[in-house]
């Protein structure tokens, strides 16, 4: 089970530095479209917190049968 959380922590962690949108989608003229969102690394965050709660539940679970 700690293999398995820390194999996907690590995944979790190196998608992190990956971008939303590619640079040459940008106008440089006018500056980047208001529409366009950045995705950083507080999704891979939230997405490595809710593997964490939902394997200590399982565990519970698995513990209560």
């Amino acid at each position: 089970m700690k293999k398995l959380i820390t194999i996907l922590a690590l995944i979790f962690i190196s998608t992190s530095g990956l971008f939303a949108q590619d640079g040459e989608l940008l106008d440089t003229e006018n500056g980047p479209d208001p529409g366009d969102v950045p995705v950083d690394g507080g999704i891979s965050l939230l997405l490595a917190a809710g593997v964490a709660y939902g394997a200590s539940r399982w565990k519970k679970a698995k513990e209560n049968e």
